[in-house]
């Protein structure tokens, strides 16, 4: 029996003639052309996720150190930072995933969790200054446990607590601005998202979505 001869439409593929003068691949000229438009719109949306991932880690490295010498010297205020930074970790991980899956949840969660960031440090700074200007103090506590160091040290009780505020005091003078432009930063990726979404075919954008 003769074999029916093959229809060679039914492997004709659309898009652009190869060099040797064979048809090309599923995409043509404007596909790509669409493609590389969309990876320029999405140039800032990917920084941001950039951004977030080294937060990110940087975060959680700082919530495992934390962690291990929580053992040493056990406290409530240590227990609490530690959590902070690593729930602040997590959810820095969490809006990179969604900024890439293209999510307009992406930037509010991650602008939230600067402002969730900010709270914690300054949180723990004013704690921090409130403990030794208000109680005896870490001078007076290491001179109670070790009575011997009084003839070392001195009345440096009051070089301390100055030392004290002006090192807690920077860090919240300085937290509170810098969180407030990081926060400021992820807040204004949304209108990037939204114009990538509303001039990107749908169908790159959901080529990219299962990409991400």
């Amino acid at each position: 029996m003769d074999t029916p001869p093959q229809d060679d439409r039914a492997y004709t593929s659309v898009g652009p003639d190869s060099a040797d003068g064979q048809p090309g691949g599923p995409l043509d000229q404007q596909h790509y052309d669409e493609l590389r438009s969309a990876k320029t719109r999405r140039s800032k949306i990917d920084f941001a996720a950039g951004v977030a991932t080294f937060n990110g880690w940087s975060l959680g490295i700082f919530a495992v150190l934390s962690a291990l010498f929580l053992p040493l010297s056990f406290s409530l205020q240590g227990l609490l930072i530690t959590a902070g930074l690593a729930v602040v970790a997590y959810h820095e991980f969490k809006g990179r995933r969604l900024l890439r899956l293209l999510d307009a949840q992406g930037p509010r969660l991650l602008g939230y969790n600067q402002i969730g960031l900010g709270v914690v440090i300054v949180g723990y700074s004013l704690w921090s200054l409130i403990a030794e200007l208000a109680g005896p103090g870490a001078y007076a506590q290491t001179i109670e446990e070790h009575p011997e160091l009084a003839q070392v040290l001195g009345s440096t009780d009051g070089l301390v607590r100055l030392i004290t505020v002006l090192v807690y005091g920077t860090i919240i003078a300085l937290t509170v601005p810098y969180q407030a432009l990081m926060a400021w930063f992820y807040f204004s990726r949304a209108k990037h998202l939204h114009t990538y979404i509303s001039q990107t075919p749908a169908w790159v954008s959901d080529l990219e979505r299962a990409a991400a």
